[in-house]
């Protein structure tokens, strides 16, 4: 069993049917995009107006935009050509999402995908089957066997999650989480079977078959990172709406009829009433620990809405809009979002189609409504006449975007639940099949892609790592659609230091005897990720002071690296990493403003479990360097019991959605943030705190039960005792955390308040016990001061 941190993602490995290669840690295939080597290569499939593929077409004719400025090409090949592809393999992946499919909807589904196997399996043409249940299985790795193929891609799934669930009634303040969780899970299985097939060579379909879900803001900081790792591996998305034939003239799945979604209100209920200062932890009763409904609402804005008393004023959101008239143009948008507190209103919804000419002139779907005012009176916009109609099952395709993000905008016929179709197709190559009953027909449009692409290459200019970059491909001739993936990411190296003579210097200072120069706070903290396995969050204060500055190309440049080495019993080692951290100011002054304060530095590994010394080493410039050796014990675990992770330390915290940018940078290096609650923690190397911070700490209780059943009770105990004496200063008593817990999932994670504003100076422990409705009991403890 793997864990998978807040979303339950399983470990996935692909390889190939015919060599059974692993997934291991080789050099990337030729076709895969690598900034690293400063080559960007680039897939294009170039159709005319009927859809037919051009095969005629050379180097000239194609232009390359990265960020709007145009880019020279320095490779070009035609994959159809018969000279190179003879004897070259394509890789197809069938995805079967069956958290958004009902039983009907997988039937006809996997008939399709068992009478395309049928006409397309066969020498070098290898096909995998994968089921995403709530957590991603294999059903079948890649392989030419027909009659494999088709055994195992027949049979209905039940999936423990549910991306298109509708709120929990009884719950408010925290949104619809239980939707944003399957979401998630489907999105970050995405990313880990694009991330297995890295190093298969060529370019690999996935086939996605699924009904999708909103794409709301608690998942859009998921979507980049899913695309970054499809277009690094080369694979490229090809969703398949299973819904078939809608019964909305505006091709929409979901139409505007609908609702908005309803915001946070007053009585919210959640940890954000423990984490956030001067909410919900008034004394050490146990009372004090729990949501306190008479509170003020933990999401949503308006009058009160944090206050002790209340909650938000009731002003806010539009009503609930109907969708577009049967005829003629498109009538008021669909319903707004309520909104919490005054001038809490949220968005109209999308506007419904017209079935024939009127207002909004030509059929097609109306366009979105518009926004609601400050006080929530202001109606939509009218819905207008949509795009032309979409040809039911053929592909609908896209030119490059100019945005900043890769992550497209949608057509504006385009259902709710389309929309996460729309971006995976066009931010990875492919295109989206919908609203037909044919779906084997789509399966053959998608098959013949396989072949029909143009390989373009490019040196990319210098960019930091864990940039984002706009991609667009164009041919000269008119009359002509390319479809290429919408941009790529400089993915950070794990081990950036790696062969590089500053690793082989901090790696000599860290075997040495000799102590560092420079003093530096450092925490760790473990948590598991599968049996036996733990991921180790590091996070340390690097005096600012101690990094030395230099002119270069016109800036202020400083540069602190780090090496971290996990050392075995025995002297072997068991982890490690490398890494460096650039800065760059314009002038003296801004690093007189950075050196005020520490310099934050986190990173994470994977270790087994065991007993370990840990050794971290860095410099910043100078003679100077940092070394701290601490004991990293990770208790062995076999997955199948109730416990309980290590404990980490935060003054920082924030709504997940006040840090979506940062997210994703994590996201694209391959890191996990710890959630509670919808609030990121960010681990601290102090363990020294003042009376007047907030600080709250983050454990993850393992509940394997929660797997296979309905999430059992799950409740966590705080007690903060005197470090010499052992007295108990704080006890929570036992604060149910059920309601975080989630079906398919056995990690709980769990936020809490330390209440330093109630104990005197000195040193402390704290404690944390995990308890379950069965009796299962797992604790863990750390130290920390009060100055």
């Amino acid at each position: 069993m793997r864990f998978h941190g807040r979303l339950g993602l399983a470990a996935v490995l692909l390889s190939s049917g015919v060599a059974g290669a692993q997934n291991q840690q080789a050099p990337p295939p030729t076709t895969v995009i690598r900034t690293e080597t400063r080559v960007v290569l680039v897939d294009a499939v170039v159709t005319d107006k009927k859809g037919n593929y051009i095969h005629d077409l050379a180097q000239k004719n194609f232009k390359v935009w990265e960020d709007d400025k145009t880019q020279q090409i320095s490779s070009f090949t035609f994959e159809a050509d018969p000279a190179s592809t003879a004897d070259q393999k394509r890789y197809l992946v069938l995805f079967f999402d069956t958290s958004t499919m009902n039983f009907g909807d997988q039937t006809r589904a996997r008939e399709a995908a068992s009478k395309f196997i049928d006409k397309n399996a066969g020498p070098n043409r290898f096909m995998a089957v994968v089921n995403f249940t709530g957590s991603l299985r294999v059903a079948q790795n890649f392989t030419s066997d027909a009659d494999r193929l088709r055994e195992v891609v027949t049979g209905v799934k039940q999936s423990h999650v549910e991306p298109n669930a509708a709120p929990v009634p009884g719950v408010r303040g925290l949104g619809n989480i239980q939707g944003a969780y399957g979401a998630r899970s489907v999105l970050l299985s995405l990313s880990a079977m694009a991330k297995s097939m890295e190093d298969i060579q060529g370019r690999k379909i996935l086939v996605f078959f699924s009904k999708g879900f909103p794409l709301t803001s608690e998942v859009r900081s998921e979507l980049q990172p899913v695309l970054a790792a499809c277009n690094k591996s080369n694979v490229a998305i090809y969703p398949i709406d299973v819904g078939g034939l809608s019964t909305s003239p505006s091709f929409d799945a979901n139409p505007g009829a609908a609702p908005g979604r309803r915001g946070g209100g007053p009585g919210g209920l959640g940890l954000l009433n423990l984490l956030m200062p001067g909410r919900g932890f008034g004394g050490v009763q146990t009372a004090a620990f729990l949501p306190d409904p008479q509170r003020g609402g933990t999401t949503g804005g308006g009058a009160g809405g944090g206050g002790a008393t209340g909650g938000g004023a009731a002003g806010g959101g539009g009503a609930a809009g109907g969708g577009g008239a049967a005829s003629g143009g498109g009538a008021r948008g669909g319903g707004g979002a309520i909104g919490a507190g005054t001038g809490g209103g949220g968005n109209v919804g999308r506007g419904g189609g017209a079935t024939s000419p009127g207002v909004g002139g030509n059929p097609g779907a109306g366009r979105a409504g518009g926004n609601l005012g400050n006080t929530g009176n202001n109606p939509g916009n009218r819905g207008g006449g949509g795009a032309p109609p979409v040809v039911p099952g053929q592909p609908y395709n896209r030119g490059g975007f100019n945005r900043p993000s890769i992550i497209p905008t949608f057509p504006p016929f385009a259902g709710e639940n389309q929309n996460i179709l729309y971006a995976l197709a066009d931010g990875t190559g492919g295109f989206v099949i919908l609203n037909t009953n044919d779906l084997l027909g789509g399966l053959e449009k998608i098959g013949k892609e396989q072949n029909e692409f143009y390989l373009i290459g490019y040196n990319p200019p210098e960019s930091q790592e864990g940039s984002c970059h706009t991609l667009r491909v164009k041919v000269d001739r008119g009359g002509l659609t390319v479809r290429a993936r919408t941009g790529y990411c400089n993915v950070r190296k794990p081990d950036l230091l790696s062969g590089k003579p500053a690793e082989k210097d901090l790696e000599t200072r860290a075997q040495a005897t000799e102590s560092g120069t420079i003093a530096t706070p450092l925490q760790l903290s473990y948590f598991y990720t599968g049996a036996n396995t733990a991921r180790v969050d590091v996070a340390m204060e690097i005096p600012a002071t101690s990094v030395k500055f230099e002119k270069l190309k016109g800036k202020q440049h400083g540069e602190v690296n780090i090496l971290g080495i996990a050392y075995k019993g025995d002297g072997s080692v068991g982890a490690r990493f490398s890494d460096t951290v650039k800065l760059d100011f314009d002038d003296k002054k801004q690093i007189e403003e950075f050196e005020k304060k520490p310099l934050h530095y986190d990173n994470q590994f994977d270790v087994a479990t065991g007993k370990y010394t840990f050794k971290v080493v860095f410099r910043a410039g100078g003679e100077d360097f940092g070394k701290m050796e601490r004991p990293l014990d990770v208790p062995e675990y076999d997955g199948k019991k109730f416990s309980i992770s290590g404990i980490a330390l935060s003054t920082e915290i924030h709504k997940v959605d006040q840090v979506e940018a940062g997210l994703d940078q994590l996201l694209l290096e391959g890191r996990t943030p710890l959630i509670a609650a919808g609030m990121q923690v960010t681990p601290t190397g102090n363990s020294a705190f003042k009376k007047n911070e907030t600080v709250v700490c983050y454990t993850e209780v393992y509940e394997p039960a929660n797997v296979d059943n309905p999430p059992s009770k799950v409740g966590v105990q705080l007690r903060v005792l005197d470090a010499k004496t052992g007295e108990q200063k704080v006890d929570s008593g036992l604060v149910e955390m059920t309601k975080y817990a989630q079906a398919g999932n056995p990690v709980v994670p769990v936020g809490l308040r330390v209440p330093v504003d109630q104990l005197a100076p000195g040193t402390y422990k704290l404690e944390l016990t995990g308890r379950n409705e069965k009796g299962g009991a797992a604790s863990h403890t750390i130290e920390f001061q009060v100055m």
